[in-house]
């Protein structure tokens, strides 16, 4: 490497590690997982040098590498965890120090390259270091200038070249004492000065180091030791990482790292398993972000299955600034402008004029045959509903295309449509395909949605994309209504679309619902539809939150059908039902007398919606459970 590349090598990796300005937060940086797992899964036994694969299996250890690479990961570690002397004494190979350092530096150096000239994307190597194995004086018969020494060893090989040749950054990990911890630091301070370095303790079940210092005293001495990022590996899991790091974040303004086992593993066959999936890693990474970790990985048990869940949930989050992320959706300079709003289509007018909307919602079937829907869809517009809502694959379950329904009734019917289009299912490629065609064929109103996981619907193993989220759809869509795709490259014209987003003002996070809101407007939305609501306390309190950034509100509105579906609409989609409509389905007798007391509760949200007005509900969205289009029509009062 240049002295030049390796400049804007150094450059780059401190904008990784900088200090928030006040205005913005730190990026998210995604690291790898596990390397022991990949390899004993790949049949290499515990009671072998995994270090010493280096030379005796490099195709093993370079495939590791490249599958973490490509499910995502920007920072790859070494397989150099124990390629200290103390540890390679047990195998009888104390002299291979620096030869096995050497050739793990190498292995990942080369899948960091192969993957720049393929897909023009950067990544680091990260030199990784354990602890020694040996306890320390004077609990033991190291001495920590023996200690240092041993450290220092294995970072001189680490290090040698320099960046983009040995390590452009360390790792100390899964580190169990602050005295060998400190004397890993100096090693690395003394033999690559000026090279980022990321410091992560291993602790018990209390959140403190296995020596038994806190968290907040160990946060204290990395700093002062001249650590660049602190943080918590290993463990008993990402609960246990979790907690620590919320306790380190309350000590230090440091990047922190998180990078915890996959749970605590289970013999299973006789094989060691850890049993926490790529999903429940995706929901730690969107917890640890919020946090305050700024670095994320994964540690035993771990796998690129879990590192690609952790990169979708951090993309869904509008964390990680990637060349296709959602960042890049956003309008720098155009010269095409949209028309106004109320040029686009009659819901921009209806909205830009103030007038009070009515929609219902029509569910594609899930077949070929959607005449129901048309007939329903023209059942509606000659009673006087204003637009017809097609949802996206609702609940992830495999539907007829939203956009074919769409064009359908629009053709057939002549009501104006809103589509409703999800991120699950598409990578931004293929979203602006989509988009672009849809306003090719005169659609003119899209719902921008992250989209429900497919582990909810009828083929819960297939593929999730998330390549952004409902934030960064709206910024897409926002984007190619000024003429450019993500890559601000003209496409010929403005798409015209009148951008909505959804709004859960029942969520049980509300504060994030409000951030995310807030986001949402910034991205461009010029309106939003709520999920259901049956209690307008609590559209009220959402209204007034969003007092500051608020745009026109349509409410959903959703006629129960019984005091199971009450319970769904809790428990499932977690809207907020109060427990007196809870009491009043259940003491419905029969399936007639639920109909009719969920009609009732649905025609009161509309009447009260309607009285909040002047907090900037402009309409309803009526849903039509089960295909019951009458009972909807019903709900808006509306009689044929």
């Amino acid at each position: 490497m240049t002295g030049t590349a390796v400049e804007t090598t150094n450059k780059a990796l401190d904008e990784l590690f900088r200090a928030p300005d006040g205005e913005t937060a730190r990026r998210t940086v995604l690291c790898d997982g596990a390397m022991g797992t990949m390899l004993y899964d790949r049949g290499v036994f515990i009671n072998r040098s995994y270090d010493e694969l280096n030379i005796s299996q490099p195709e093993l250890v370079r495939a590791v590498h490249a599958e973490y690479l490509q499910a995502g990961a920007e920072i790859i570690e070494t397989n150099t965890f124990g390629a200290n002397a103390f540890r390679l004494e047990r195998y009888g190979l104390r002299d291979s120090v620096r030869k096995l350092n050497l050739a793990g530096m190498r292995l990942a150096r080369e899948c960091v390259t192969q993957m720049r000239e393929k897909q023009a994307s950067e990544a680091y190597v990260a030199g990784a270091l354990g602890p020694l194995g040996v306890r320390l004086v004077p609990h033991g018969p190291v001495s920590r200038e023996d200690a240092r020494e041993t450290f220092r060893e294995q970072v001189r090989a680490l290090a040698e070249g320099g960046p983009g040749v040995g390590a452009d950054l360390f790792v100390i990990e899964t580190m169990m004492s602050m005295a060998e911890t400190e004397e890993a630091m100096a090693a690395v301070k003394e033999e690559a000065p000026g090279l980022k370095l990321i410091v992560m303790l291993t602790v018990d079940d209390k959140g403190n180091s296995l020596d038994g210092t806190s968290a907040e005293e160990a946060t204290r001495l990395m700093q002062l030791w001249g650590a660049d990022a602190i943080g918590c590996n290993c463990s008993d899991g990402p609960q246990t990482v979790l907690d620590v790091i919320q306790r380190m974040r309350a000590v230090t303004k440091l990047p922190l790292a998180a990078m915890p086992n996959a749970g605590i593993p289970r013999e299973v066959d006789g094989r060691h398993m850890y049993m926490t999936t790529p999903e429940y890693m995706a929901g730690f990474a969107r917890k640890a972000v919020k946090a305050g970790a700024t670095f994320l990985g994964g540690c035993c048990g771990t796998t690129p299955a879990h590192i690609r869940a952790m990169r979708h949930a951090l993309r869904a989050l509008g964390a990680m600034q990637e060349g296709v992320h959602a960042e890049a959706a956003v309008v720098i300079e155009s010269t095409v402008k949209p028309p106004a709003l109320k040029e686009r289509s009659k819901v921009g007018a209806m909205i830009a004029a103030g007038d009070w909307i009515t929609m219902v919602e029509i569910v594609p079937p899930k077949g070929i045959d959607c005449t129901k829907e048309i007939e329903g869809a023209r059942m509606l517009y000659k009673l006087g509903v204003d637009v017809i809502n097609v949802p996206d694959s609702p609940r992830a379950s495999a539907r007829m295309a939203a956009q074919s329904l769409c064009v359908q009734i629009q053709q057939q019917v002549g009501i104006e449509t809103i589509i409703h289009y999800t991120c699950r299912d598409r990578n931004v490629l293929s979203i602006q395909s989509d988009l672009i065609g849809a306003s090719s064929i005169g659609l003119k109103n899209v719902l921008c949605l992250t989209g429900d996981p497919p582990k909810m619907g009828n083929y819960p193993d297939a593929t999730a994309v998330f390549d952004v989220d409902a934030i960064g759809l709206t910024k897409i869509v926002r984007g190619l209504n000024h003429g450019l795709d993500i890559g601000n490259n003209p496409i010929g014209g403005s798409t015209g679309f009148a951008i909505a987003v959804a709004a859960n003002p029942g969520v049980a996070d509300l504060d994030f619902e409000v951030r995310r809101f807030e986001a949402k407007v910034e991205a461009g939305a010029e309106f939003c539809i709520t999920q259901p609501v049956f209690d307008l306390q609590v559209l009220e309190d959402f209204l007034r939150r969003i007092e500051g950034f608020r745009i026109p509100v349509i409410a959903g509105i959703w006629p129960l059908t019984s005091l199971k579906n009450a319970e769904f609409m809790k428990n499932d989609l977690k809207v907020r039902v109060p427990d007196q409509i809870m009491t009043r389905m259940g003491k419905a007798s029969g399936p007639d007398a639920a109909r009719a007391e969920g009609l009732a509760i649905a025609r009161e949200m509309l009447a009260e919606a309607r009285l909040l007005g002047h907090m900037m509900v402009r309409g309803v969205q009526v849903s039509a459970p089960f295909g019951k289009y009458k009972a909807a029509a019903d709900v808006l009062g509306l009689e044929g």
